[in-house]
């Protein structure tokens, strides 16, 4: 089903040969209010009607990404966590945890980077649930859009730490100006990685949206000559090296634009639906 607009993607001239679709999904494959683009899951159908298969990948939890995705991805591959997390039905294909003491230090930083003026607050992202312990409406809000399995508790260091996917710390101000450099300071055993205007996510040292697509790439046979990549922020640079069919959105940070091959429109204009839509009218 084509999606309505008038924007132009820029694509490869030859035809294509297309396996695996990946999309970021905030500030990429969701318009600028956090919905699906119209046209989602017709699109995605025709894509499995093709024998391509579509994974989103994001900083979102799992449980959420279910949720906003809906059944069209019911038995899609989905890369979660900032790629910590990556599932297919109910099995586990790669999963990176972050060590208790790395986690302890995480949370000890956000609560003393609050204390000295930032005001951040830690998301604790395990395997199964999210926990906060910040909780201001305006917090929870902004936590809320992207963990649908969240707790409140009265103290971080008081659950389970063993099984932690990550620290999320939302920035009320802007991340890369302000808390991510100090995160990256205080924290320097984990990777402290910006996925948005205002999240940092300190998170195992190898893990990464790339090294994600890498397992979800060889468990099905896929090359990245026959993947194609769509993303619009820091986050999403790695997996530019693992796909020879390389989208920046239009509304891309200027890392992205420097490694993708080509253009898709913005997230507001359908970008990603568009430029999927356009590939596979020139499947080979």
């Amino acid at each position: 089903m084509p999606v309505p607009g008038n924007a132009r993607p820029t694509l490869p001239s030859a035809p294509v040969d297309l396996r695996l679709v990946v999309s970021d999904m905030d500030g990429t494959l969701l318009d600028g209010d956090g919905l699906l683009p119209a046209g989602f899951a017709d699109t995605v159908a025709r894509l499995r009607a093709h024998g391509v298969l579509f994974a989103p990948a994001s900083g979102r939890q799992l449980a959420n990404l279910r949720a906003v995705l809906g059944e069209a991805v019911a038995h899609s591959p989905i890369i979660a966590e900032n790629g910590t997390l990556v599932v297919q039905d109910q099995q586990v294909i790669h999963c990176e945890t972050i060590s208790v003491d790395d986690t302890i230090a995480a949370i000890d930083t956000a609560r003393d980077l609050r204390i000295d003026g930032y005001d951040v607050g830690a998301v604790l992202a395990g395997v199964d649930c999210a926990y906060i312990d910040r909780q201001d409406p305006p917090f929870l809000e902004e936590v809320s859009r992207y963990y649908r399995e969240l707790e409140v508790v009265d103290d971080l260091l008081a659950v389970p730490l063993d099984r932690t996917l990550k620290v999320a710390v939302y920035d009320f101000g802007d991340v890369e100006a302000g808390s991510s450099q100090a995160l990256k300071a205080a924290v320097p055993s984990v990777q402290a990685v910006v996925s948005g205007e205002h999240w940092t996510d300190l998170m195992p040292p190898t893990a990464s949206k790339g090294r994600a697509l890498a397992a979800l790439q060889e468990r099905a046979g896929i090359t990245p000559a026959q993947t194609a990549v769509f993303g619009d922020y820091l986050n999403d640079l790695d997996m530019y090296d693992r796909a020879e069919l390389s989208f920046a959105m239009a509304n891309a940070h200027p890392g992205i634009h420097a490694v993708a091959r080509w253009t898709a429109p913005a997230n507001t204009e359908a970008g990603v639906m568009r430029t999927v839509e356009a590939l596979l009218d020139r499947l080979s």
